[in-house]
């Protein structure tokens, strides 16, 4: 499919379309939460989480906080108390309400935070229209941020609604709907010579965050890289050969996180009888056998890998084969939020973007050379660069424009919230 957003140019975007691109971007937010009541709106089901409505309120506070406060003159902010509520991790801004608690914030109402919302995005307005080259670098990390916030959103909301009873689900969260499954072949896979490759990009042109700078040389030996994401089918013989049950197959951490959590298959799956079926934004749905498996963990994809005689790709190994595919595929704006299996004539390499995050073997370090940029905004990555692991190419509740083939995601090994799945390497 056609590329629906292309990456806007940091240098040269005229003041209209920066003005069209906020508005865009903030008012797809809220779309995503039209069918969410109010009460669904406080769920955080887990510290991992946090409630939609924070969400709309702390993309907020960060247009507010890093724009509107240095560069507004005579802008006066909603709420004082705001600053404290919706602060996220950011220490040199100041304190800041505590993460696991978020969820019993019944105050404010939503309305007063969608009311928040109108006075930044006037207030906005009236920066946008003095437009200086000064703030569009704030103004592009502050849309790119919400973005991540819109995937937060589904993924957040998502893991909430399925510990409700599912008859109280909402009856139109999200339009989830498949083109059919298609029978799905043994796994491909596609060889690679390797050799000194280019990793990562200066940003000269177009957006980019900070973790995936500066762009420099890496050796990458020969490889072998699947066409395709690891599939339900696929993953269904792995329980069937007690790939659970089996501590010769799993990192240590593994093992133990998984007896402890009880891990009998992906988060979200349920059995019943012979069937098994996966819960989607809104209700239960029987497991299509030929769409990728989702909602892993590093663990369950590292011990998958190691029973096949494979093993996950290192970032750079992906990225080294990315370059040559197309950014596009099942993304945010598409509105399916399940994983689509593959169309079964298409050559190459498949589903290299959007459907779900592929696991790397990498860890979440700085690239050589990485410099923290100056002010508030240096503790944006460059702060978590530890104890996480790489992932690459977007999921179908990540918004297009987010995407690119040097983007670095990261979570923790045990994490499985995120529509995260998995490649296989040789």
């Amino acid at each position: 499919m056609p590329s629906i957003a292309q990456p806007f140019d940091n240098e040269s975007l005229p003041k209209d379309k920066l003005i069209a691109e906020y508005e865009r971007v903030r008012a797809q937010t809220m779309r995503l939460t039209e069918a969410l009541s109010a009460e669904d709106m406080m769920l955080q089901s887990m510290p991992d989480a946090s409630p939609a409505k924070w969400h709309l309120a702390h993309t907020t506070w960060f247009f507010e906080t890093f724009l509107l406060q240095p560069h507004l003159a005579g802008y006066r902010t909603y709420n004082n108390a705001y600053q404290y509520l919706f602060n996220s991790y950011y220490e040199t801004v100041g304190e800041r309400h505590p993460r696991p608690q978020r969820g019993l914030l019944s105050r404010p109402p939503l309305e007063e935070v969608v009311n928040y919302r109108k006075h930044v995005d006037d207030a906005m307005k009236v920066l946008l229209e003095s437009y200086s080259a000064e703030i569009e670098a704030a103004v592009t990390i502050g849309l790119h941020h919400e973005m991540q916030h819109q995937e937060l959103i589904q993924t957040d909301i998502k893991h909430a609604l399925s510990l409700n009873p599912y008859a109280l689900g909402p009856d139109t969260y999200a339009v989830e709907s498949s083109p059919g499954s298609v029978s799905t072949k043994s796994p491909e896979f596609m060889h690679f010579k390797g050799g000194l490759s280019f990793i990562g990009t200066d940003a000269e042109s177009s957006f980019a965050y900070d973790c995936e700078q500066p762009r420099h040389q890496v050796f990458v030996p020969e490889f072998s890289l699947c066409g395709r994401l690891v599939t339900n089918a696929e993953w269904l013989e792995f329980m069937a050969d007690d790939g659970y049950k089996r501590p010769k197959l799993w990192l240590s951490d593994g093992w133990a996180t998984a007896q402890q959590e009880g891990w009998q298959a992906p988060l979200y799956w349920h059995r019943e009888g012979e069937q098994w079926f996966t819960v989607t934004g809104r209700n239960r749905v029987p497991l299509d056998l030929n769409a990728p498996v989702c909602h892993i963990s590093y663990y369950e994809a590292d011990a998958f890998a190691r029973w096949c005689g494979c093993r996950l790709p290192t970032e750079f190994e992906w990225e080294y084969a990315a370059q040559s595919v197309e950014c596009c595929g099942n993304f945010l704006e598409q509105n399916q939020l399940l994983p689509q299996p593959v169309v079964a004539d298409n050559k190459g390499l498949k589903q290299m973007f959007g459907d779900a995050w592929e696991w790397t073997q990498s860890p979440f370090i700085p690239y050589p050379g990485f410099k923290t940029p100056e002010g508030a905004l240096a503790e944006y990555n460059g702060k978590f660069m530890a104890n996480q692991w790489v992932l690459r190419g977007g999921s179908c509740a990540t918004a297009e424009q987010q995407i690119r083939s040097t983007y670095r995601n990261f979570f923790y090994a045990h994490q499985r919230w995120q529509f995260s799945s998995l490649r296989l390497a040789k």
